[in-house]
């Protein structure tokens, strides 16, 4: 009888699994490496030395989803996602089926749950149809072309039409040179360094070589469909955001507000009514800007309101162009500059995409700024600028992290927003951030150490930097910070993403949507995201007083500093928590989906005239 009980006991375990080990922030999951014998152009073009290595990541995926409990959605989409791509390109057309459809099940955004897998889906078919596995084949493209088209006509265009049109511009962006060009200017001299691929930047070079073997030989059928779907809808989507605008007048009774623009600059002509003027105590203070304070790149203090552009201002109607090309095929606009900027990928060489994909940085960064300002500024003549100049790195590998750059950057926000503190500043606009992911990806784009040796490093690097600016905002509890959440499409509190993970109660948190108030598929989200603005084709100046469309949550943030501005002119005794509750209060519900609370400033701005009316 005790042998049998015995027997039992011991049959029950060997069938009992290890309860899954909770994974709580994206530092908690395992790193990966993996050798690379020769360059990665090499291993991402050849087939018989990509089969090894595309096995052992299978396996660790595999690994890591059977070892860990993995709630983020936006991690779990990322290991399917990089399963999927495996499974599309060893021909696994059934288990891609299944991948593609748990893949929706994770999404929460209306157009990414259509759209997920959707030009996969339709292709695998045809497949089926045509029985052929030659992509080039063209029988089988204008089939593709000819059943995408029809099932692409099918989709909701009032939910899908953004997306449709960034697919579209993706994919006429993209080309075989610009792909590996990208692997040998920025991958390739890391492994040099280290021998090995870190798991991120393997999932990175898996989907390249999918871009490569699918994607590039799909190209013109899938750009010719979509266009085929796009074009006849001319009617855009109704702008929610005319018929919520508030605009000041200067007869208005209200004060002018100081609002820091913390970002990479601003071109001071372009708002000659509308800055802040610092007199100093000492006429002969060298150290005086008459419009606020600047720091490079290595935290040291330097002068100019301006991103630095050096030796590229000659280039700069050129640059604009560019910019301007992307931003128009992204928008599905047949504009002079996407034509020429189409010519000029067809003839882009592999060495040549490292200087253009950085010229695209350094201008990105030299237009930023200015471009904020007009967003929070706009409709206000209360509003002063402060120009708070960052200097962000445009280089494709970055400058190495360390410690004692660390120290420096902490050490320069706490002489911001003392600087803020003593000029009286209301409202600070924080478009930009960064992650422990990013350190670490910093780290291993200089070749240091291993992968632990990296995680470690990245860890300490990391929370100097963010103790220092938690620590700095902490102490202006009276200045209201508004941050973007980021455009990576991910939980900002399990990314660990810095300020826009932040919990504070004189800081808020900002999502984008576009201009029917539909989330966008780049934003970030997360719990302490409390409020969505427009960050879709936002028009706005950029240096010199032209202007152009930009998207992202750097712009959906301006918006909302835009309102808290206004309400700190119309009743300069409010406090942060103050404003913030009246923001709150003016939030609607997206109809389409509750979970996206919209700004309403004209809702706001009523609430706040109504309390004074009544004296409150």
């Amino acid at each position: 009888m005790v042998g049998l009980l015995l027997a039992a006991f011991t049959g029950c375990q060997t069938f009992a699994q290890e309860p899954k080990k909770k994974i709580t922030k994206l530092d908690d999951l395992p790193r990966h490496t993996y050798p690379v014998q020769g360059s990665v152009v090499d291993l991402v073009t050849s087939a018989d030395k990509f089969a090894p290595f595309a096995a052992q990541v299978r396996t660790d995926i595999n690994s890591d989803l059977a070892t860990y409990d993995i709630e983020d959605k936006t991690t779990l989409k990322n290991l399917k996602g990089t399963l999927l791509t495996l499974d599309l390109l060893e021909g696994r057309n059934d288990d891609a089926r299944k991948l593609i459809a748990e893949l929706r099940a994770l999404e929460d955004k209306p157009a990414l749950k259509y759209m997920t897998g959707f030009i996969t889906e339709v292709r695998l078919d045809v497949q089926e149809q045509t029985k052929t596995t030659n992509l080039a084949d063209p029988a089988f493209q204008q089939a593709f072309q000819k059943e995408l088209t029809s099932r692409t006509n099918a989709l909701p265009w009032d939910i899908v039409q953004d997306e449709l049109k960034r697919t579209k511009g993706g994919f006429e962006i993209r080309s075989r040179n610009l792909l590996l060009g990208k692997v040998q200017s920025e991958i390739d001299p890391a492994v040099k360094l280290t021998g090995s691929l870190s798991n991120d930047l393997a999932s990175e070079v898996i989907g390249i070589r999918s871009g490569l073997e699918i994607s590039i030989p799909l190209k013109e059928p899938i750009v010719a469909a979509l266009n085929a779907v796009i074009q006849p809808h001319t009617v855009a989507k109704t702008d929610i955001w005319k018929d919520r605008a508030v605009t000041l007048t200067p007869d208005e009774k209200a004060t002018p507000v100081v609002i820091a623009i913390w970002d990479s600059g601003v071109d001071a002509k372009v708002y000659p009514n509308q800055l802040f003027t610092d007199a100093p105590a000492d006429s002969q203070n060298k150290d005086w800007d008459p419009h606020g304070l600047a720091f490079d790149l290595h935290s040291n203090r330097v002068h100019g309101e301006l991103y630095p552009i050096g030796a590229n201002a000659s280039r700069l109607p050129e640059l604009k162009d560019q910019i301007k090309g992307i931003l128009d095929l992204q928008a599905a606009v047949d504009s002079p500059e996407a034509t020429a900027l189409k010519a000029k990928l067809g003839t882009l060489s592999q060495d040549q995409v490292k200087p253009f994909l950085e010229d695209l940085g350094l201008f990105g960064n030299y237009i930023h700024g200015t471009h904020v300002a007009g967003i929070a500024t706009d409709g206000n003549p209360f509003a002063r600028i402060l120009i708070a100049r960052l200097t962000f790195d445009y280089h494709l590998i970055p400058e190495k992290p360390t410690v004692e750059q660390a120290r420096k950057d902490a050490a320069a926000y706490e002489v911001f927003v003392d600087y803020f503190k003593a000029q009286g500043v209301r409202v600070v606009n924080m478009s930009w951030g960064g992650s422990l992911k990013d350190v670490e990806d910093a780290l291993e784009k200089n070749g240091v150490g291993n992968a632990d040796e990296r995680k470690k490093q990245a860890r300490i690097i990391f929370d100097i930097g963010t103790e220092g600016l938690l620590k700095a905002l902490k102490s202006a509890p009276d200045i209201l910070f508004i941050t973007a959440a980021g455009n990576s499409n991910n939980d900002v509190k399990f990314d660990e993403v810095v300020p826009s993970s932040f919990v504070l109660p004189n800081m808020m948190t900002v999502g984008a949507v576009d201009q029917g108030g539909d989330e966008t598929s780049f934003t970030s989200f997360g719990g302490n995201v409390t409020a969505y603005a427009d960050g879709f084709e936002v028009e706005s100046p950029i240096p010199g007083g032209s202007k152009l469309k930009l998207s992202g949550t750097s712009m959906a943030s301006p918006a909302v500093a835009n309102l808290a501005a206004k309400l700190f002119a119309l009743d300069p005794k409010l406090k942060p928590a103050d404003v913030i509750e009246l923001i709150k209060a003016g939030l609607e519900p997206n109809p389409k989906d509750k979970r996206i609370l919209l700004i309403n400033p004209k809702k706001s701005i009523e609430l706040l005239q109504a309390r004074l009316k009544a004296g409150k």
